[in-house]
Formats: structure tokens, sequence, C-alpha cells
């Protein structure tokens, strides 16, 4: 078992003993979602600490996605609840790359590659894409190459 999962399980019983609603039913469902995970494909599996951290980053992000169409469907509530949710999830995700440390990482995977123009753009990005797993969404990444290869 992973080091996360622990500490995501000994987070949960605490939040169950301190009666926190909000961030057991969070950490549960975290769970369920590392479980399900464990057991997709052909056969059960013990997941990495890079896997488990992608599951989490996926579901902080589902958070965030229905935070903002309940937001937009006039449900501030449901969304406040989505957002606060997200905000249990961020405390287990590493702390998000700022756009100085997204773009320096960019320009060194670009220089590494050697790429030139938008066309390079899938080179640089199998570059940089390990180097901000979890700390950066796909498309904030993928701005970012696109800025720095029309230079």
């Amino acid at each position: 078992m992973g080091e996360l999962k622990d500490r995501l399980k000994n987070d949960l019983t605490a939040s169950m003993k301190a009666r926190d609603e909000l961030r057991t039913a969070t950490l549960r469902m975290a769970l369920t979602a590392l479980g399900t995970e464990e057991v997709a494909g052909k056969a059960a599996r013990s997941l990495s600490d890079a896997e488990e951290l992608t599951v989490l980053t996926r579901e902080a992000k589902k958070r965030r996605e229905a935070a903002e169409a309940f937001r937009s469907g006039g449900a501030t509530e449901r969304a406040a609840r989505e957002l606060a949710e997200e905000e249990v999830l961020a405390h287990y995700l590493p702390a998000p790359l700022s756009d100085d440390e997204l773009d320096g990482l960019v320009a060194e995977a670009v220089s590494q590659s050697g790429a030139a123009g938008p066309q390079a753009m899938g080179a640089v990005m199998k570059v940089v894409g390990p180097r901000v797993a979890g700390r950066a969404e796909g498309g904030r990444v993928a701005a970012a190459v696109r800025a720095a290869l029309a230079r």
C-alpha cells in the first residue's frame, strides 16, 4: 500500500473521531477512487505513489469542474461544497507550480528537446510532462508550451 493511501486512511480515522463530516466524506471518496483504480484492468494491483497522486489530482479536478457547473447552474451551495472537497484533497497534493516555475520548466524542455515551431509540441510535452505531473493541469502546460514555441 502506498504512503499516500496510508495517510488518507489515518486521516479518515481522525476525521471520523472528530465528527468532521466534510473531511470524512471527501477522504472516503478519495479512498474509493484509489480502490477502484487498483482493481481496474485485467488484474488487481497495488498503485505506485505516482499513480495514487494521479488519481487524487483527477478527483480534485472533478471537484473544480463540478463546482463551476453548479455555479453556472445557480446551485451556489453545491458549488461551495465541491470547492470545500477540492480544498481537502489539495492538502494531499504537491504545491502547484507558479507561472514562472512552469515557464522555466517549459523553456528547459524546449532547449533539451531542440524543438522549434508549433509542430514540435508533442516532443516538448513528452519531456515536460513527467516534470510537472500533479503540479499543473495539462491545459495550462500545453498553453505554456504553445507560447514558448511561438516565440
